[in-house]
């Protein structure tokens, strides 16, 4: 838990981490007294600020009226070295911070001198390696190195660039003492052009060696080093050059037919500490580049993985030997994947963890017709989404989990349902539409259209119709067929047969009631309903029989 003091003085802190204070109190007359002798007494201080993960907060818990110095401990650097720091109360302000100079020399904690300006890197061409304590770190703008701080530089692939300038630097009062060096490239990268110094390319057909954090090539006793100095032998002959004096080494071209014209090879055999300096290539033109070993017998302690997810490769633990590691399907590596014992006797990193693969939560896409109803963020674990009413899906309903903690596929989109236009029933039409219509004649989910029928027809079916969240209606359109109307029972008499309506082809008779009988011309009459709904002649009447 980390807390950043944001009082006016410790602004110094600059990028000084802090975690919870740890606040002594002067309370007597006789520690106050004393106090006022130092020139801390005056004005008392109001309680100082502080911001714990981004969060304003002051401690309510302490009585700052009596209180004069606050201590913390303060993560100071690219590596987060903790230190004790302080900050006073005088006449009335927070003055400091002042941190622990040196730990080991100081520690009681009594030697403490203020934090001065630190030093920044600018952007670095992505050759060039920033060594801290050993460690290879990421050195932008953004990462402060506090005064004092010796950091080590080197190029990245031993041999393919040659380092221009020194390989130490340290920051003194905001700068650092030497400027930034710079890695040039080789005859390898250069198209053997005579004008770039040579590359050297290291080889170990036998026993083992390792890049240091420093740029040294250490190497362990009996191994064999292969040192090829890469340049056009059209050109001219390289001259290989070394520091030690304990034997002569065996040079030339190399005897391979694809090797003999580009590679003039310097070889130790079966080394020894004597071995131990710097080898030097130099072209006819007279440009160099440069390889220093360290021939020692060192061996790593054994590495202990404590997660059962982990599976790791060892070589072995002398110098040289690499490990290697892996995680499980459904895991991700925390750590670095690779670790070479080096010259200190150390490995390189510590061993990883295997964590388990976890995708982000998803958030709301701002799509208001779209809701997510399920999220699996575990590893082959799944999101699925669904629409609101009146609209569906399109695409997948949902995603996966995959094996590098990213989500697998497109979230969906929703897209409006619509019904298409009814057709209105010949001899029909759409009496009322309880929805909006598009431009195109469709209908939104609900709509509900009603329909009718012409005179001397009659509605077969549904007469409202709604659309539903398929996108298809809940009925079939109606039809409307052609029915006679009931014509009524004539005077003193009645029809049959009797219904509601008739269809085309139907007859109906008349009887008349006692003493009426229908007149004699239409005695034989059968009205019958025609095909477009009317009837094929009026309904004979029943008149007195006396009057026929």
């Amino acid at each position: 838990m980390r807390v950043i003091m944001r009082t006016r003085a410790a602004m110094l802190i600059g990028a000084l981490l802090c975690l919870l204070p740890l606040v002594s109190a002067v309370e007597d007359s006789a520690e106050n007294a004393d106090n006022q002798e130092r020139g801390w007494a005056g004005t008392l201080c109001s309680p100082p600020e502080m911001a714990l993960d981004g969060n304003s907060v002051i401690s309510s818990t302490t009585d700052y009226s009596k209180v004069v110095e606050v201590m913390f401990h303060g993560a100071i650097g690219p590596s987060g070295e903790r230190r004790l720091c302080r900050i006073q109360c005088l006449h009335g302000e927070w003055v400091g911070p002042m941190c622990q100079i040196n730990v080991a020399k100081a520690p009681g904690g009594d030697i403490y001198g203020p934090l001065l300006r630190s030093c920044h890197f600018g952007a670095l061409p992505p050759q060039l390696l920033v060594m801290y304590k050993n460690v290879s770190i990421v050195a932008d703008t953004r990462v402060p190195f506090p005064d004092g701080t010796q950091v080590m530089v080197r190029c990245r692939e031993l041999g393919v660039y040659k380092l221009l300038g020194e390989s130490t630097l340290t920051c003194q009062g905001g700068v650092w003492n030497h400027q930034v060096p710079n890695c040039i490239p080789t005859t390898l990268l250069t198209n053997f052009t005579d004008d770039a110094p040579p590359t050297i390319l290291v080889r170990v057909p036998a026993g083992s060696a390792s890049v240091e954090p420093d740029g040294e090539l250490a190497v362990f006793p009996g191994s064999i080093i292969h040192l090829e100095c890469v340049f056009a032998r059209k050109l001219g002959n390289p001259e290989w050059s070394w520091s030690s004096a304990f034997r002569q080494y065996l040079t030339g071209w190399a005897i391979a037919p694809e090797e003999r014209d580009w590679k003039y090879r310097l070889s130790i055999y079966y080394s020894k500490p004597q071995d131990s300096g710097v080898f030097t290539c130099t072209t006819p033109h007279g440009l160099t580049n440069s390889v220093t070993i360290n021939v020692v017998a060192v061996h790593c302690a054994p590495l202990e993985v404590d997660d059962p997810h982990v599976t790791a490769r060892v070589e072995g633990s002398r110098l040289g030997h690499t490990a290697v590691f892996q995680c499980p399907m459904g895991f991700v590596l925390n750590g670095t994947a690779n670790l070479t014992c080096h010259a200190t006797g150390k490995w390189s990193g510590t061993p990883p963890q295997c964590n388990p693969v976890r995708c982000p939560r998803l958030r709301d896409i701002g799509d208001p017709h779209l809701e997510l109803i399920e999220q699996n963020t575990t590893y082959l674990g799944r999101a699925y989404y669904r629409c609101r009413w009146g609209y569906r899906l399109t695409g997948p309903p949902g995603l996966e989990c995959g094996s590098d903690g990213k989500w697998i596929g497109e979230v969906p989109r929703c897209q409006p349902v619509h019904c298409p236009p009814p057709k209105p029933p010949f001899n029909g039409r759409i009496l009322e539409a309880g929805g909006r219509a598009l431009s195109d004649g469709r209908y939104a989910v609900g709509s509900a259209v009603q329909f009718g029928c012409s005179d001397s027809h009659q509605l077969v079916g549904e007469p409202t119709i709604v659309c539903t969240e398929n996108g298809f209606w809940s009925h079939k359109a109606p039809l409307c067929k052609p029915r006679c109307p009931y014509p009524g029972d004539p005077e003193n008499g009645r029809i049959a047969p009797l219904k509601f309506y008739y269809e085309p082809g139907d007859h109906v008779k008349v009887t008349c009631n006692p003493g009426f009988v229908i007149r004699e011309r239409t005695a034989t009459s059968r009205p019958s309903c025609r095909q477009d709904g009317s009837w094929s002649e009026e309904i004979p009447s029943c008149v007195d029989y006396t009057q026929v």
